[in-house]
């Protein structure tokens, strides 16, 4: 825990450390040396956890009424602080060419000093043991990403996306309060002192879950922030919230889960319902988009969908006692959580670094980048495969565990009727959203980077500098490496969902 919390110290101290600075290439490299080296900490007990070599904990005296500062870190929380902290170091690498030349007589140190901030309070969120500290530094982590997401607040539409996106997600918080309360039968906010809770309260902190969590996650009709924010931040900021950032609301859904006792089977049913209604509308919407970022945002709500539906399967499965459709759905929603973030912060980079060369994210104005960008292009298509759930890259592992729960289920129980309904639409769903997605990137991809230019910009477009150029090589090897190597990182994913099904490890 001693590495957790020196890897929180260098984050906090780099970001302060690049305040003062007005220059973006010197502010950026103070502060991303910080991440990187934070980031790298952190990742040490997060895989002891992993591994189960051992479940760091720490307990420290703290004088706020019903709360402790309490830290754990177990296999559940050690995965999704992997993403965080990968994720995290890559995009602030990214930044440093990103931002180095933004316009403006703004001090480009704040926004680096907000990034670090952000970084840290989810890798405070994720290991959080009391209630109270969790909901400091969600509130921590929404208001840090509020200030950078109006990062250019000389735009009324960044202005609208900013109020919007803090309407949002303290609505979401209203929610999150009420949960805690619910769960606080025992007068502790202490995570280890929650109760079994009767059926009825039970399902009543599922609900206030899914809509506090679901609401930062982006699961639809909560979605409605998404598609403003994620095109208005700087486009490393955008891979963070989308990749990363999202990912603490199924996060936080996961480790409720696991204090709320056994499920009903309605609570599966729901989140594969929401699921379904995601990523059908999410892809849709995507379809209808001009503007690259936007398009992107819309393909979250998407693959927060998938996660929601292998999720809701994972919870059929287990209120039926059927191990094979609990332990595949849960993984594969888990598998699914790490490969959105690596594609989808792979598109958001690839996003920036066109916005970088040509200063548009409007497709129709852009075409032929592929001979002027070589890497970023191909980087570009390999994400744009990987999204759409093609073998052999990333995104087709985790839906191919969703399909294979799903099927196996309706094999195992033929003529069940209702009770393979949620089985049946979720095949069906995920058909539909992978062609959708097929076609959407072989829409973007094709009008982007094939052709001729249709524009000036896109004529005088130039690769992104090497510091950007890097991560996305780096993200796209990873793609390749996870869909080659699917059984190795399937077992990295195992412990964590042995937290959430209990019994079936």
């Amino acid at each position: 825990m001693i590495l957790l919390l020196t890897g929180l110290g260098v984050l906090l101290a780099s970001g302060l450390a690049a305040l003062p600075w007005r220059d973006g290439l010197r502010a950026g490299r103070v502060a991303a040396a910080g991440s990187v080296l934070g980031c790298g900490l952190v990742t040490v007990p997060a895989v002891r956890a992993l591994v189960g070599w051992d479940a760091p904990s720490l307990d420290l005296p703290w004088p706020v009424p019903l709360g402790s500062f309490s830290l754990g870190i177990d296999a559940l929380s050690g995965f999704f602080v992997l993403v965080v902290a990968l994720l995290g170091a890559l995009a602030a690498v990214y930044g440093v060419g990103y931002l180095a030349h933004a316009a403006g007589p703004r001090r480009l140190g704040v926004p680096w000093c907000l990034y670090n901030l952000l970084l840290a309070s989810m890798l405070v969120v994720v290991p959080a043991r009391d209630g109270v500290l969790f909901l400091v530094a969600w509130e921590v982590m929404s208001l840090a990403s509020f200030f950078i997401v109006t990062f250019e607040d000389g735009r009324e539409e960044v202005r609208e996306a900013g109020w919007t996106y803090l309407l949002a997600t303290h609505l979401g918080t209203a929610f999150l309060l009420a949960l805690f309360l619910v769960l606080a039968q025992s007068g502790s906010l202490r995570f280890d002192t929650f109760p079994e809770l009767p059926a009825p309260l039970a399902s009543l902190a599922f609900l206030l879950a899914v809509v506090g969590f679901g609401t930062k996650a982006g699961f639809w009709p909560l979605h409605v922030w998404l598609p403003e924010a994620h095109p208005a931040a700087p486009s490393h900021v955008s891979a963070v919230m989308s990749g990363v950032m999202l990912k603490t609301g199924i996060y936080g859904l996961l480790r409720v889960l696991t204090v709320l006792g056994p499920p009903p089977r309605w609570w599966g049913w729901l989140l594969v319902g929401i699921g379904v209604t995601s990523g059908v509308l999410g892809v849709l919407f995507a379809l209808a988009q001009h503007d690259l970022k936007r398009l992107l945002a819309y393909h979250s709500v998407e693959n927060i969908g998938i996660i929601a539906i292998g999720l809701g399967l994972g919870l059929v499965g287990l209120a039926a006692g059927d191990a094979a459709l609990a332990v595949l759905g849960t993984l594969g929603g888990l598998m699914h959580v790490l490969n959105h973030a690596v594609f989808k912060s792979l598109l958001f980079f690839g996003a920036g670094a066109v916005l970088h060369a040509t200063g548009t994210r409007d497709l129709e104005r852009l075409g032929g980048l592929i001979h002027r960008m070589g890497t970023t292009g191909a980087s570009f298509l390999i994400g744009s495969a990987a999204i759409s759930g093609l073998p052999p890259l990333n995104g087709f592992v985790s839906e191919f565990l969703i399909y294979a729960g799903a099927f196996g289920w309706l094999a195992g129980h033929p003529g069940s009727g209702a009770a393979g309904l949620p089985a049946i639409v979720a095949i069906l769903a995920l058909a539909m959203i992978g062609g959708l997605a097929a076609a959407c990137f072989a829409k973007a991809f094709g009008v982007a980077f094939l052709g001729e230019p249709r524009s000036e910009a896109a004529a005088g477009a130039h690769e992104c500098p090497a510091g950007m150029r890097l991560p996305m090589v780096a993200l796209a090897a990873l793609c390749m490496a996870i869909g080659l190597l699917g059984a190795l990182a399937i077992s990295a994913a195992i412990p964590a969902a042995a937290v959430v099904l209990p019994g079936l490890d």
